[in-house]
């Protein structure tokens, strides 16, 4: 449940900027969301290094004090210490197959999170309820911002109890059908596949047949809901939980690091490419490639993720040794 606390703050973090957004103009939002970050540099100052580092700098004393801060005064600190001694990480033990699977898949998991699109349908939210005709899109978007964080609330408070890979299921099939509806939406409203090299086509859709954005713009509407609700119970918060579970102790630092960077990159290609693929495949075209990437990523947790819940460390490690 704390592991998918981690998705929980940043889509609360997101419906924040929604409803900020709502009063401010940008450049003061901008201002606004500065505090943060300010806020977090202050309170990192009372923060300890880890302890892992601080033994790998030969600071044994330190290693101990940031232990008793993390843990507690009623630990062995002595034999934690003891332990991550014990396992330390050299580049060789990546051929190791209980460290370089769970690599793989937490890699290939954050790659298929980004790629169903859910950063370009997100920060274009608004966008598409404007050309649902919504009187206020903005409210519209922090109506999308409550469906994500409310969602993700409920991944928390049911993931020990229905497992992991039953949402990832679950959450792709509602992704993927509600991507394709989104295609569906906009093949009907752009007659003839209109594919304009002006990628802003897709947002002003000025060719639109009479009557026929008005008729289907529920569809939009409803095909965000659904995918924004589908995300949410799944693919948001679950592969940050299992990169945190699979991983051994010894190889969590440069392994999740490596996933996160993985995470990031993609939602910048995918933002930044966002228009080029409209420009590209068109509208529907576009949203029927998430679809399908949809449909890639249930596929993957069906094959290659294991099943985490109830597991200890110590088990999952032994199962990508012998797997």
């Amino acid at each position: 449940m704390l592991g998918s606390f981690v998705q929980l703050m940043v889509v609360t973090g997101i419906l924040g900027a929604y409803i900020a957004g709502l009063t401010l103009k940008w450049h003061w939002l901008a201002v606004l969301c500065s505090f943060p970050p300010c806020i977090m540099l202050l309170f990192m100052l009372f923060m300890p290094e880890t302890p892992r580092f601080l033994l790998d700098q030969k600071k044994r004393a330190e290693a101990i004090a940031a232990l008793q801060f993390l843990r507690g005064p009623y630990v062995d600190h002595e034999w934690e210490c003891r332990q991550i001694e014990a396992n330390g990480l050299s580049l060789f033990e990546f051929k190791n197959p209980s460290i370089y699977r769970p690599l793989l898949i937490g890699v290939i998991l954050m790659f298929l999170q980004q790629v169903t699109g859910i950063n370009a349908v997100m920060f274009y939210a608004e966008t598409i309820f404007e050309d649902a005709n919504f009187q206020d899109s903005r409210m519209a978007s922090v109506v999308v911002g409550s469906i994500q964080v409310c969602f993700t609330a409920v991944t928390a408070l049911i993931i020990d109890k229905t497992g992991r890979k039953v949402l990832l299921y679950v959450s792709g099939i509602i992704m993927a059908l509600s991507t394709a509806l989104f295609g569906f939406y906009f093949k009907m409203v752009l007659p003839n596949g209109n594919n304009s090299s002006n990628a802003d086509l897709w947002f002003t859709l000025n060719s639109v047949s009479p009557g026929t954005e008005t008729r289907l713009s529920w569809l939009a509407v409803v095909s965000l809901g659904l995918f924004v609700a589908g995300f949410a119970l799944g693919w948001g918060p679950v592969p940050w939980l299992v990169m945190s579970e699979i991983f051994p102790l010894k190889a969590r630092g440069i392994s999740s690091s490596a996933c996160v960077l993985i995470n990031w990159v993609m939602a910048f290609l995918v933002t930044k490419e966002f228009h080029d693929f409209i420009g590209f495949l068109t509208s529907y075209g576009t949203f029927w490639l998430f679809s399908a990437f949809c449909c890639l990523s249930v596929t993957f947790a069906v094959f290659y993720v294991p099943e985490t819940k109830g597991q200890t460390l110590e088990q999952i490690e032994a199962y990508f040794r012998k797997s």
